[in-house]
């Protein structure tokens, strides 16, 4: 993720998680399950001798997994020591894929001045969430991007119903209906970030008109949010039985809106 948040940049609070990150998430029952939903959608996608541009790349697990389908990515985010941490994993990997590592928020993205045009964009599980206005960030890739080039961005959602039933389950009305309201304060090792839930049609008219939207996908319709990972580790059994559910339900309308995330697949519009 990255943005400003309240009294503290995104990339200050991630500095704080990046020690535990891939322990606490990627490594976890509901990160990996809710992961390789996405990285199936992601090989569909993008193919070998591709050039990819990855936004809030964190700790690099899925540079890492592009580079080793044979993706060239340049990876950003906003945490330095984010950036840092996916730079051990990289010089650990043998061979080493074709991954570049630089840190520099989103909102910034338009810095970049790469000598050919990316091929597609990538950003996984929320970090766009960070980021009130994305119709700055969005004009900035239109010129970053090949014509016809595909953008591939996970959002959170703005009605999770795993989430609704749960907190409405144990009387937290408030937890239970925090996404509603377009947007809510979330707790990161004490800094307050705000985290946006644009609806599919505010999303729309932002990505028009450089990009329209060509498929979505939902992610964690069945698999609970990662915040359930100790009942997860209870129940591996009926987890699996929950991947196999989202293989069936995250594709179908309604459902597909209503998962911790949707997997939206932008196309680039020819001027």
């Amino acid at each position: 993720m990255s943005t400003q948040g309240l009294g503290i940049s995104a990339g200050a609070a991630f500095d704080r998680l990046a020690d535990t990150y891939d322990r606490d998430f990627t490594s976890s029952l509901i990160g990996r399950a809710q992961r390789n939903a996405v990285w199936e959608v992601l090989l569909k996608t993008y193919h070998p001798k591709d050039n990819i541009l990855e936004l809030n790349c964190g700790t690099g697990e899925d540079a890492l997994f592009l580079g080793a389908n044979g993706i060239s990515v340049f990876a950003c985010d906003a945490s330095q020591q984010m950036i840092a941490r996916a730079e051990q994993r990289l010089d650990l990997s043998s061979p080493i894929p074709p991954i570049v590592f630089h840190q520099l928020p989103t909102e910034r993205i338009d810095e970049l001045t790469p000598a050919v045009r990316f091929d597609g964009v990538f950003s996984n599980f929320s970090g766009l969430n960070c980021i009130e206005d994305l119709g700055p960030v969005v004009a900035a890739l239109s010129g970053l991007v090949k014509p016809g080039g595909t953008l591939l961005f996970c959002f959170s959602t703005r009605i999770c119903l795993i989430e609704i039933l749960y907190y409405l389950s144990r009387g937290q009305v408030a937890k239970a209906l925090r996404r509603c309201k377009g947007y809510a304060d979330a707790q990161l090792n004490g800094a307050t970030l705000r985290v946006y839930y644009p609806t599919l049609r505010k999303l729309r008219r932002s990505f028009a008109p450089h990009f329209r939207l060509r498929s979505r996908v939902g992610v964690g319709v069945a698999i609970p949010p990662s915040y359930l990972e100790p009942w997860a580790r209870r129940h591996p059994h009926t987890l699996r039985l929950l991947c196999h559910l989202e293989n069936i339900l995250a594709n179908l309308p309604f459902f597909r809106a209503t998962g911790d995330h949707i997997l939206l697949c932008f196309e680039k519009v020819s001027p």
